[in-house]
């Protein structure tokens, strides 16, 4: 077992990062009149969003040769609909973001586009940091990821605020060698991912000749092949967290919605987010998950999330 954690280690060591470092990154102020480019020493969209005022951000990838993204829609009503409920004029409206999103994203081709959208809170100002998106090596999705747990939480977990990129500053410097992702505790709950959205599975419990099925027990519906865990509350309620619900019940999976314990024994484990999808997990604080690898649901869910994003994802541009 520990040398395959030392494969999986190896792996995330290489690959971690790739969502956050510098792949001919730039930025740009979004205008009416055009585009502003932005002087750029930063090396990470964290860096990018945390030298511009505060606001309302939101990060995703795009598809098809830069053409269609999943859940766009829901992406822009992370800075719209929050802007509203301050009355809060944004500098350009959504068709126009969606326009400029589209002329930058052509910038990167042949290379998929990392995007982080901004809307800053004062003034309503728009801008827009963009790399080149190079996918997860797919050992990570075959190996699985070691995750730990931090207790820093979210001002406004509904509320994709930069304001936690900074008050989690530190914290995310722990995602490097082995670690790649740190799970947001309270309470000694596990709520979600600093990134991402976690999920527990937990396998049915087979009859034994100790406990035989009877016929009032054969006369009750069939039971879900497995139980899904997530939290409902004080989460970040995530895009793809969405789809790969709509997928799970799909898929036959019962839905539980509550925190898992710190230290509460599951089957398996997983997170997503927009650009990774859906990434096992087989351990947390160094404790195996399960029997410490990869579990068949999680390579079901994550097979047809892929299928899920070519076929529902909307274009750019309407």
């Amino acid at each position: 077992m520990a040398s395959l954690l030392v494969q999986i280690w190896h792996f995330c060591k290489v690959t971690a990062h790739k969502y956050n470092v510098d792949m001919t990154l730039h930025a740009v102020q979004i205008r009416p009149d055009g585009n502003i480019p932005i002087p750029n020493i930063a090396s990470s969209l964290d860096e990018v969003t945390g030298s511009l005022p505060s606001g309302f951000y939101t990060t995703f990838s795009s598809l098809a040769q830069g053409t269609r993204v999943l859940g766009l829609q829901a992406h822009l009503d992370r800075l719209y609909l929050p802007a509203k409920e301050r009355k809060l004029k944004p500098a350009v409206d959504e068709n126009t973001l969606r326009e400029r999103i589209a002329e930058l994203v052509k910038e990167n081709l042949p290379h998929e586009s990392r995007v982080r959208l901004i809307l800053t809170k004062e003034r309503g100002e728009i801008f827009t940091a963009i790399q080149p998106f190079i996918p997860l090596a797919k050992e990570i999705y075959e190996n699985g990821v070691h995750v730990i747990t931090s207790t820093v939480a979210r001002s406004d977990p509904r509320i994709k605020g930069t304001d936690f990129i900074a008050k989690s500053a530190e914290q995310r410097k722990l995602v490097r060698g082995d670690v790649f992702e740190i799970l947001l505790t309270h309470n000694g709950k596990i709520l979600e991912g600093m990134t991402s959205n976690f999920y527990a599975i937990v396998h049915p419990v087979i009859a034994t000749k100790q406990s035989p099925i009877t016929s009032l027990d054969a006369a009750l519906p069939p039971k879900p092949a497995a139980t899904l865990l997530t939290a409902q509350k004080e989460i970040l309620l995530g895009v793809t967290r969405r789809a790969v619900l709509k997928i799970a019940r799909g898929q036959g999976l019962s839905i539980e919605y509550r925190p898992l314990r710190v230290g509460e024994k599951f089957d398996e484990a997983f997170l997503t987010s927009s650009s990774r999808g859906v990434v096992p997990i087989i351990s947390i604080d160094e404790s195996l998950v399960g029997q410490g690898q990869v579990g068949a649901w999680a390579k079901t869910l994550s097979k047809a999330y892929q299928a899920y994003v070519w076929e529902r994802s909307e274009k750019i541009v309407r």
